[in-house]
């Protein structure tokens, strides 16, 4: 046990001085022009699935929530929600951003996600029209809720406040100390029951891997992306298991949904269509990759 533990500190510990910097420039980013990127968001029409596609690509659940807000009032359309719920990563980003020698597995995931939020962004919006929101009806009512800051809905850390320095290693600190968490359950779990074991768990080896990842993914936490994006990188997951998991995931943003959006049979479709589009995906790149 004390060599479990020994191996999951030295291990987190490599990749401190990069989720430092990671962390760092996000804040920098989301600082200088988050509240820029919401006015594209909501002011986006008929092209919020672009928007939405890209916009979710910025690390963190930062966005998903904001699309939450927005859709809510009906200043964006379900198309455009889903998109962003589709390429939001949360904290898988920051993480693989800690090991360098994974920057192409990075990129490689962020195209993927960016075409499937796009595809199916702009087809929910041709398929359900009728869902499309009412322009009359969302200028009368306030959406003031949308412009509340990232952090205090996600963390509730008080950023502006606090800094860019503070907040960063606030991020850094809590992220870190869930990879510890997740890196020693796996570690333990491993150690115990056996890598053979774990791969039957996680059904891996069958094109229905996709199925348990994109559960894992609807967690509304950031420990699911952080538990997704290890589990991959020890090779216990496929990368279409990672694809499904992590564009079921839309962090805290689903919360928010339940939240602002009082209509919760409404809510719950757009929770099953998440998540049957997410794993979809996942066993789609799953059969590919076989083949290839």
């Amino acid at each position: 046990m004390l060599d479990i533990v020994i191996d999951t500190l030295m291990d987190s510990i490599k990749m401190l001085p990069f989720l430092f910097l990671s962390y760092f420039i996000i804040e920098l980013i989301e600082h200088k022009s988050s509240e820029s990127l919401k006015k594209i968001l909501s002011k986006s029409g008929k092209y919020g699935p672009i928007s939405g596609a890209a916009l979710g690509l910025v690390p963190q659940c930062g966005f998903s929530v904001t699309a939450s807000n927005l859709y809510s009032s009906r200043v964006i359309t379900l198309g455009t929600l889903l998109a962003v719920f589709l390429a939001t990563s949360d904290e898988a980003i920051p993480v693989l951003l800690s090991y360098p020698n994974n920057i192409w597995l990075l990129i490689k995931i962020l195209i993927v996600k960016f075409v499937i939020a796009l595809v199916f962004g702009v087809l929910i919006d041709f398929v359900l029209n009728k869902m499309y929101f009412n322009k009359k009806d969302s200028q009368t009512k306030k959406i003031e809720q949308t412009h509340e800051h990232i952090h205090e809905v996600c963390s509730n850390c008080h950023c502006e406040e606090n800094g860019i320095f503070v907040s960063t290693l606030k991020h850094t600190i809590n992220v870190f100390l869930f990879i510890i968490i997740v890196s020693f359950i796996l570690n333990t779990i491993i150690h115990l029951i056996g890598e053979e074991n774990l791969s039957k768990l996680l059904m891996s080896g069958t094109v229905f891997q996709p199925v348990v990842a994109g559960l894992i993914g609807l967690i509304p936490n950031c420990a699911s992306s952080v538990l997704l994006t290890k589990l991959y990188i020890a090779g216990k997951i496929s990368f279409g298991a990672i694809i499904s998991g992590l564009a079921t995931g839309a962090g805290i943003g689903l919360a928010v949904l339940f939240k602002s959006n009082h209509n919760q049979k409404e809510n719950l479709k757009i929770l099953g269509i998440l998540y049957i589009l997410g794993v979809f995906s996942g066993i789609v790149i799953q059969i590919i990759e076989s083949v290839i």
